[in-house]
Parts: C-alpha cells; structure tokens; sequence
C-alpha cells in the first residue's frame, strides 16, 4: 500500500511529533507499506513566527495537488494542523477522498501561553479541522476522553512505542563526558525550550544536585540568563542523547500540555527514573507502575523518583513498542477512491 503521509512537522525539526513519525515510518516499511512523506522542505517556506528553526510550508494547495496526483496513494493520513494539513484537508474534501487525522499537540495551549488566544477558540478550530476525518489518532485515553467532552468524533486510541535496543539500559547512573563531574544527583530535562513545556518550573525547583538542561527553543536565551548555575546543553545527536539520558539520576518532566511525552520512555528505558505532574501524558506513560512519580508538587515528586530502582524504570519502557503502534495505525487507514486523484 502506498501511503500519503502529510506533516507540517520534519526533519531536521528536533521533537515528539517527528521522532514519532521516523519511527512509525521504520515499522510501516517493515509490514510492505510504501511510505511517502510530505513535508515543508518539499516546498517555499517561511519561519513559524516565535518558533526558530520550525519552517511552514507557503501556500501549498497546488503544488500539493500536484504531489498527490502524481503518487496516486492508497491512503492519506495528515499528521499535522499547520499549512499542509490545511492544504490536504481542502483537497480531500474537495475530492471526495478519504483520510486519517492525528491529534499530537495541545495547540489551543500553546498559542494561550505564547499569545492568549482562548483555549476555546483553539479547539473549535482543531474540532473543524478534525471533523471529516476517518479517524483521528489519539496518543493517550486521558486525551481522547477530553476531546470527546469538546465534541470530537472519530477518535481512535493510538499509543506511541521506543526502541528499546537503541536507548539502552544500565543498572547505574553513567559518566557523561561532556558533562565533566558534576555534583550529583543529576537532574535532567529533555525538550523545546518554549511557553507551553512549563520548562520554568524545573528550573525554579530547589534541588539539592545539578539541573541539565537539553534542547532549544524561544525561551532559552531568555532562561540561559536567569538560571546561569543550570547547564544548558542545546541539541545533542541522537547516539549522545542516550548517554546523557543514562547519565542522570532523575529525568523532570514539568509539561502539563504534551499529549504523550516520549521522552518518559526513552529515559525510563535507559533506566533513569522520571517525575512528573500528574496529567494526560505521563498518566499513560507511567499508569500505575513504580517507573517515576507523578504529583502536583514538582519537587516532592522529583525526590521521591531518586529512590527508584533502575530497573523499574526499564521494565515500564518495555511495554511500549513502536512495532505494536505501527499495527496499530495501520488497522485505523481508510483507502480513497484513486480514480478521482
């Protein structure tokens, strides 16, 4: 089957919506489905306003079309709100094709935190874009359940996975060269450095160790000259990742808007124990096991996670599979009529 994979989010974009669909993509070839990506590279961009180095496609429509009918795909499946999505969504109506939708950020948060525009407001436009999909895939029960109180329809479960052979595990705490010998506990945060991650609440925390910091984004030069003493490490290659994930003593997660969070599990699968607040994400990614600890005080919940085995930590990862997604996603694919492309 030929798949139209169309998303406003990838490479060489750092974050979970791209990290997500590399990985899905891996599987789906794995199971004969020929996956072609449509992205902002394919076409004339211009940079997300407060969002550098995160490109959008401008209007795409007709070169879209033009993409599309020369693919002649089984399946569409748009990954993204942003300009391509929009773009593929009018196509799709206008032609009377068939499609799938996910639903991977909390944007009606972001654009509150960023520029106070009502929640409200965000998720009657997301609940129209939505609505003539298929199915609309949702990383987590919590999520789903949300939407549906807003009047979301078509929602299909569908969880994430990690590679656990790449984020490999150890029994203790790693060195991190490129950290030196930094005063432990180690306390680590992975992700952009923007409004909606709440990053401030970690980096305000007493915490009796040393705070990393990994990741870019609007926020950082801002934050680099508030907090001098974190150690702010920007974006790191994939293989380095794993060794500073494996490196910390405890993994802070202080997103109240992420759908998901797969940074939980690839920290939790190197062994490194994470703490959160208790919200959509880590509620399906932690549930009821001992991999970390969820509360709504930030820093209790941080040094309650320290006393976790590793191996808990582990186990809980484990459970998830990118392979098992990809099944998943599959199951949830409509085909279109390819006579009218």
């Amino acid at each position: 089957m030929r798949l139209a994979l169309i998303s406003d989010a990838w490479q060489p974009q750092v974050n979970g919506v791209v990290t997500t669909l590399v990985e899905l993509i891996v599987e789906l070839e794995k199971l004969g489905y020929r996956v072609e990506v449509i992205h902002p590279g394919l076409f004339r961009t211009r940079p997300c306003p407060g969002y550098p180095g995160i490109d959008l496609a401008i209007r795409p429509k007709t070169q879209l079309h033009h993409i599309l009918t020369k693919l002649q795909p089984d399946a569409i499946h748009i990954a993204t709100e942003g300009p391509l999505g929009w773009a593929a969504r009018s196509l799709c109506l206008k032609f009377g094709w068939s499609f799938t939708s996910a639903f991977h950020t909390k944007f009606p948060e972001i654009f509150n935190a960023s520029v106070k525009v009502p929640v409200s407001w965000g998720y009657a436009l997301l609940k129209r874009f939505h609505q003539p999909s298929s199915g609309v895939m949702i990383p987590t029960q919590s999520v789903l359940l949300g939407l549906q109180k807003r009047g979301f329809q078509n929602l299909k479960a569908w969880s994430h996975g990690v590679d656990i052979d790449f984020f490999k595990y150890h029994d203790y705490p790693i060195s991190f060269s490129a950290l030196g010998a930094l005063p432990r506990p180690i306390a680590l945060y992975v992700g952009r450095i923007s409004y909606e991650k709440n990053i401030d609440a970690f980096l305000e925390m007493d915490f009796p160790g040393s705070k990393i910091v990994c990741g870019v984004g609007p926020l950082e030069k801002q934050f680099k000259q508030r907090y001098p003493k974190v150690y702010w490490l920007g974006i790191l290659p994939r293989e380095e990742l794993v060794a500073l994930y494996a490196s910390a003593d405890v993994f802070v997660f202080p997103s109240t808007a992420d759908t998901f969070g797969l940074v939980l599990l690839e920290s939790m699968a190197t062994g490194t124990p994470v703490a959160c607040y208790p919200v959509d994400g880590p509620l399906e990614v932690i549930g009821g096991s001992d991999a970390g600890v969820m509360s709504h005080d930030l820093r209790e919940a941080t040094m309650k996670a320290l006393q976790i085995t590793r191996r808990k930590a582990r186990a809980r990862a484990e459970t998830f599979s990118w392979s098992a997604a990809a099944r998943c996603f599959a199951d949830y694919l409509i085909p279109i009529q390819r006579t009218k492309i």
